[in-house]
């Protein structure tokens, strides 16, 4: 379990990473191996009563774009963002850049250890 987040459980193997979410009654499982997430999900469903929802596209309001030739994953915050726009009147606001650069592209180098 990862100490700042009670509903994030790590998994480190020498052949791998795994996460595991919680939130209320929903489970995301993430891990570059395919059938370890499927032995992970046999085993959840044998001592829980759970429904397999299948690939993620939506959680929390965003959209989950997966590129898996490129391994690449891009998480979309459009929906939850003119949401929060549309409730408070802002819906017609004008348009302008953030900061961050665009198409701006991170590496495992650029990643904080601790």
């Amino acid at each position: 379990m990862v100490s700042e987040d009670h509903c994030v459980y790590v998994k480190k193997t020498n052949v791998g990473i795994m996460f595991l979410t919680l939130y209320v009654d929903d489970i995301l499982v993430a891990r570059s191996d395919l059938e370890i997430i499927n032995t992970t999900k046999r085993w959840l469903s044998s001592v829980f009563e759970m429904k397999d929802m299948g690939e993620v596209r939506y959680v929390l309001e965003v959209e989950i774009i997966r590129d898996r030739p490129r391994k690449l994953i891009g998480l979309y915050q459009k929906a939850y963002i003119e949401n929060v726009l549309e409730r408070f009147r802002m819906h017609y606001s004008k348009l302008v850049d953030t900061s961050a650069e665009k198409g701006l592209t991170l590496s495992l180098e650029q990643c904080p250890s601790r």
